[in-house]
């Protein structure tokens, strides 16, 4: 795999121009994330629907292109699921990254825009950069 495959235009504009990337007001849950070997920092905030649903997802946070992309990609996986089911997604993304589960598996079909972070199961020094977003959000609904 080229580095070129992963920093396509539609990852780039997650890390040029996020959408979820802010404080947000009244949040019902935050938690903070850090990854330890490179210093990516990042608190990922969401705020919940009357029926238990997330409503809203954001972060706040720097690091490299990867974490923040990704960051980016999960908050808007995010909106409208389950905490249950946000876990649940969490888990199959962090398979996916490490390399855990075959690429071609349909089971990634319900990560939607977050699969064009698959090949960074070729990237091991990159794999917690990827996961950090991913980690935190699943440490922080755990812990409910």
């Amino acid at each position: 795999m080229a580095v070129t495959d992963l920093y396509n235009a539609e990852f780039m504009d997650h890390v040029s121009h996020p959408d979820y990337k802010y404080e947000l007001e009244d949040a019902d849950c935050e938690h903070e994330g850090v990854n330890p070997s490179c210093g990516d920092e990042l608190k990922f905030q969401v705020k919940f629907a009357d029926d238990g649903t997330i409503e809203e997802a954001a972060f706040t946070g720097h690091g490299c292109a990867i974490s923040q992309a990704s960051a980016d990609i999960m908050s808007d996986l995010m909106i409208d699921k389950s905490p249950e089911e946000a876990i649940e997604l969490c888990k199959l993304f962090m398979q996916m990254v490490r390399g855990e589960i075959d690429e071609d598996d349909p089971a990634l079909t319900a990560l939607e825009d977050a699969s064009i972070l698959k090949d960074i199961a070729h990237m091991p020094a990159r794999v917690k950069c990827a996961e950090l977003a991913w980690r935190t959000l699943q440490e922080m609904l755990e812990s409910r």
